[in-house]
């Protein structure tokens, strides 16, 4: 699908849909349990994949108030659009053996998480998805899994998907790089909580986006699981931020209290309806956003980021909502090493600010859906914005960028057709993108809530 983007002033309120990232952890969560109850969930590409393995797994996803038990919602994920519930039926932290391929369509969260948990079954599994995600690496979680006593296996011996997995994952201590994925490090805990011994994680660079596995732990201690990040010395600490290692014990159980668990909003998603507001609400008029309780989250920064460039911000936390006004932006320079997905939108938000942006620490953003560093750089430029990409540095020229409406690609990434829609509302004339339908990874109904808020946009 191809979307037309003319530049536009907005006015009004649009809300978040909820967290991803929440999401998936939580349906994988729920599967480790004797069942529960996800509460406001995200409904997406992504997590309708990660529905799937839960099926796969023998445990099943549906509508809560339907019978959950059949698993038949799960199988094609169409079934569960629009629904403020669904129902998990678990499968008690022992996944069975699936009786076919997993496929994880593009969600590399459902990839790592699952990996995991395949890993806990007495058999063979074998993993794949789409070209993108076959494109990531996935071989620092094979070697730990592999160092655990699990047979795992790119199938290409590249690192990457498809990927063959036999367990049963019994537990120990294992060492894993910090600074690729911290998806490997969630991966672990949660499966680690259901081994017979517990697992032992020893990070062996630094850990990035620390603040994903800060969502982790999070959850897991609101569905009754310990796990705790340790300091050199194995101190334990209150959060990922410097962690050299995790620890989680064996033996638990999932069990979130009421038997449900409530998903919070998304800030990534956030980040693009305050760069929409800061860029082109109405004179004297504010775009709000509702949704936007306080979380783990650390891509919460983004209100703090976009108040730095000089938008008016008002963020209600107890209400959860956002008030923006739209204001002359001035660049910044920030590091995205805990805050990756926030990439694109800080970028677009730069080619429309006076001065230079500069996004650094930004190398494993290139190990996402695209390359983001580059897809940003190349796609702002076709809109008249001046870049420079350096390895771990992408800074935008705002003085030197006049933007004027084009034809930019999407990339096949949900983040870089949101981002781009932003910097669309202020290009003169009208900016395609093209493979717009990609939203529907985690924000399927984007266009729709920007058209509400006043956007001018058209689809083909």
């Amino acid at each position: 699908m191809d979307v037309h983007v003319t530049r536009s002033e907005l006015r009004g309120t649009a809300r978040a849909p909820p967290s991803k990232s929440y999401t998936h952890r939580a349906l994988l969560a729920a599967g480790y349990s004797d069942g529960a109850t996800v509460e406001s969930p995200l409904v997406s590409a992504d997590t309708r994949a990660t529905a799937r393995a839960v099926t796969a797994f023998g445990g099943s996803v549906a509508p809560a108030g339907d019978d959950a038990s059949t698993g038949g919602a799960a199988e094609t994920g169409s079934d569960l659009v629009g629904t403020d519930a669904l129902a998990v039926e678990g499968f008690g932290g022992r996944p069975a053996v699936p009786d076919d391929v997993i496929d994880c369509a593009n969600s590399g969260t459902t990839m790592r998480l699952v990996t995991a948990a395949a890993a806990l079954a007495d058999g063979t599994t074998v993993l794949t998805g789409d070209g993108s995600l076959r494109s990531r690496p996935q071989g620092p979680l094979l070697d730990a899994l592999g160092d655990l006593g699990v047979r795992a296996e790119s199938t290409r011996a590249n690192g990457q998907a498809p990927l063959v997995v036999t367990g049963p994952l019994t537990g120990g201590e294992v060492a894993i790089p910090g600074d690729v994925s911290s998806q490997y490090v969630t991966a672990l805990l949660m499966a680690g909580a259901v081994t017979d011994e517990g697992v032992e994680v020893e990070l062996t660079t630094d850990l990035k986006s620390a603040p994903y596995v800060d969502i982790t732990l999070e959850l897991l201690a609101d569905f009754g699981v310990e796990a705790t990040p340790v300091d050199a010395a194995g101190d334990p600490l209150d959060g990922a931020a410097g962690a050299a290692g995790f620890s989680v014990p064996g033996g638990q159980s999932y069990e979130p209290p009421g038997g449900s668990y409530a998903v919070p909003g998304d800030f990534s998603s956030i980040s693009y309806l305050l760069g929409a507001g800061a860029v082109a609400a109405a004179p004297s008029e504010a775009v709000r956003i509702e949704g936007a309780r306080p979380s783990a989250q650390g891509d919460a920064a983004i209100v703090e980021l976009v108040e730095e460039m000089g938008a008016s911000v008002d963020w209600d936390r107890e209400a959860g909502e956002i008030a923006v006004e739209r204001a002359d932006l001035s660049g910044v320079t920030v590091d995205v090493g805990d805050t990756p997905d926030l990439l694109p939108t800080i970028a677009a938000l730069g080619a429309v600010a006076d001065g230079e942006t500069r996004i650094e620490n930004c190398e494993h953003v290139r190990y996402k859906e695209t390359d983001r560093v580059a897809a940003m750089a190349e796609e702002l430029e076709k809109l008249g914005a001046e870049t420079t990409e350096e390895p771990d540095v992408l800074t935008i020229h705002g003085d030197a960028s006049n933007l004027t409406g084009a034809t930019v690609d999407g990339r096949h990434d949900h983040r870089i057709v949101m981002a781009l829609a932003v910097a669309a509302l202020a290009a003169e004339g009208t900016t395609t993108i093209r493979g717009a339908e990609h939203v529907d990874v985690s924000f399927p109904g984007f266009f729709d809530a920007m058209a509400d808020l006043g956007m001018t946009v058209a689809r083909d």
